[in-house]
C-alpha cells in the first residue's frame, strides 16, 4: 500500500496578476509624488498603501497577501499608520513660489517716515484695443487717438499654469516707478487679441471664467446664477472707479455691456513695450491678472482704448493716484517699459501722493461716490431685479446668416460690428464665449 506523503510546510502565494498591478501602481504615484521633492513621494505612496489596507479590511484580500500572510485586524492597524505617513510627506513637500524683488531707491527723509505695505498679488481677458499715440498729460479731460488696426495672426491658445507670483518688499508706487525702464513705443506690427491667449482664460483653474471672477470681487449685492457652481453673476451693482458713479449690472443680451473688465494696462499697450518677449505663458497670465483687472463702466472703458497714463486717465480725479500707481505695478511685475511722456505723466500724479502704496490685487477699489462728482452715464441703466434665477431674454436666433461669417472677434472687430448680439448678422456661438448673448464684447 502506498503512503501519501503529507507536505505540512506553508506554499508562498503566487506573484500573480494583481500583486504586479498593485506593486506597479504603488511606484507609479511615488513617481509622481517626486515632482513635490521625497515628502511628496513618501505622501502620495502612503496614501495608496492606506486605500489598499482598507481595502484588504473590507474583502480580506489584496495585492499585498502575495507578499506575506495578512490578517484584517494588522491591515486595520496599518491604516491609520499610513495615514500619519502621508501627512508627514506632504507637510515635508516643498512649496514651490516665484519671487520678483522690486528694488527701491533712496528718497528723502521726510518719505522715511511714510507708511508702506508689502502686498503679494497673484496673477490669474477682455477688450479689444485701439492703439493710442502719445502726447501730453494735463490734469484736463484727455482722449486717445485711435492708429491703424492690427493685421491678425493664428495663435494656439496655450493651457499655462497659474503660478503664483510675489512682489517683495515694503515700496510705495514712486519707488517701484523708479524700477521701470524709459524707452521708445515698439511698432504695433504683427499685434492680436489671440497673442494673449484665450479671451476669460480659467486660469486659476477655480472652474470660473476670469470675467466672472472680477464681477464677483468689484460688484457688490450680486446673485448668482443657479447650477453654476456660484460662478455667472446674474446681477450685482458696481461701484465704478473711473466715473465715481454707481452701476447696476444686470446679464442678458443689451445689459450685459454696461459693465466691462478693463485691463489698467491696456494689452495693445502692454504689446509695444516689452510683451512682445514675453513668453505665451506670461501673456496669458497679464492679461488674466487679478492685479490689471479692474471692472468699470463699459463706455468709459471704450473711450481709453489702447491709452497709456500719457494719454488717458480716469474722469474720476480722486482714482488717479491709484490707476497709475496699479498701471506701475503691472508693469514693473511683467518687465514692461514706458514712454518718457508716460513716465513723466505718471511721476507728475504721483507726485500728489507721494506715499501712495502698491496695490492689492485682492481688494476691490475704494470709491466714494458723491453727487458733485458723478457724471451722468451716456448709456441707460438696466433695472436691478434681485432673483436667484437668470433673467429670460427675448427670443432670439442665436444661428448666424449665411452671408456674413467672422472668423474670429478680431475680424468682426475690424469690420466695426463688435459687439455683435445674438440674432445680429456674424453672430455664431463660438465667438460668444461666456454664452451670454453678446459675442466679441
Amino acid at each position: 500500500m502506498k503512503r501519501r506523503d503529507r507536505d505540512t510546510t506553508t506554499t508562498r502565494p503566487r506573484f500573480g496578476t494583481g500583486f504586479w498591478i498593485g506593486l506597479g501602481v504603488l511606484v507609479l504615484v511615488s513617481l509622481l509624488g517626486l515632482i513635490d521633492g521625497v515628502g511628496g513621494s513618501v505622501g502620495f505612496a502612503s496614501a495608496f498603501l492606506a486605500l489598499t489596507l482598507l481595502w484588504h479590511f473590507v474583502v480580506g484580500k489584496s495585492w499585498l497577501s502575495a507578499l506575506f500572510p495578512l490578517r484584517r485586524k494588522q491591515a486595520l492597524i496599518g491604516i491609520p499608520i499610513s495615514v500619519v505617513l502621508m501627512a508627514v510627506g506632504m507637510a515635508s513637500a516643498p512649496a514651490s513660489e516665484t519671487t520678483l524683488d522690486v528694488p527701491t531707491t533712496t528718497q528723502t527723509s521726510s518719505r522715511a517716515s511714510s507708511p508702506q505695505n508689502s502686498t503679494s498679488v497673484t496673477g490669474s481677458t477682455q477688450t479689444p484695443s485701439q492703439s493710442s499715440s502719445s502726447g501730453p498729460s494735463e490734469s484736463g479731460s484727455l482722449s486717445p487717438t485711435s492708429s491703424d488696426s492690427p493685421t491678425p495672426i493664428p495663435s494656439a491658445t496655450p493651457t499655462p499654469t497659474a503660478a503664483p507670483t510675489t512682489v517683495t518688499g515694503q515700496s510705495t508706487a514712486l519707488e517701484v516707478l523708479a524700477t521701470v525702464p524709459i524707452k521708445g513705443r515698439a511698432p504695433r506690427t504683427n499685434y492680436d487679441r489671440d497673442l494673449f491667449g484665450q479671451a476669460w482664460y480659467d486660469l486659476d483653474r477655480n472652474g470660473c471664467d476670469t470675467r466672472n471672477d472680477m464681477l464677483r470681487r468689484d460688484l457688490v449685492k450680486v446673485t448668482l446664477k443657479d447650477g453654476t457652481r456660484d460662478c455667472v453673476v446674474l446681477t450685482g451693482t458696481l461701484s465704478d472707479p473711473y466715473t465715481a458713479t454707481s452701476i447696476p449690472f444686470v446679464r442678458g443680451q443689451g445689459t450685459s455691456t454696461i459693465v466691462q473688465i478693463d485691463h489698467v494696462v491696456a494689452l495693445g499697450d502692454a504689446w509695444q513695450k516689452g510683451a512682445q518677449q514675453l513668453s505665451i505663458e506670461k501673456r496669458v497670465s497679464l492679461a488674466n491678472d487679478p492685479l490689471n483687472l479692474l471692472a468699470v463702466y463699459g463706455p468709459t472703458n471704450q473711450s481709453k482704448g489702447d491709452g497709456d497714463a500719457a494719454t488717458w486717465l480716469p474722469p474720476n480725479k480722486s482714482f488717479r493716484c491709484a490707476y497709475v500707481a496699479r498701471q506701475t505695478v503691472v508693469k514693473a511685475k511683467y518687465g514692461l517699459w514706458m514712454t518718457q511722456a508716460e513716465h513723466d505723466a505718471v511721476a507728475r500724479i504721483l507726485a500728489g501722493c507721494p506715499n501712495q502704496p502698491i496695490p492689492n490685487a485682492t481688494l476691490r477699489p475704494l470709491v466714494t461716490i458723491t453727487a458733485s462728482m458723478a457724471p451722468k452715464p451716456t448709456a441707460p441703466k438696466p433695472t436691478v431685479r434681485v432673483t436667484t434665477q437668470a433673467p429670460k431674454p427675448a427670443p432670439t436666433s442665436t444661428e448666424p446668416q449665411a452671408d456674413v461669417y467672422y472668423k474670429n472677434c478680431t475680424a468682426a472687430r475690424e469690420a466695426g460690428v463688435a459687439p455683435i448680439h445674438a440674432g445680429q448678422p456674424g453672430y455664431r456661438s463660438g465667438l460668444d464665449r461666456d454664452h451670454d448673448g453678446v459675442a466679441c464684447e
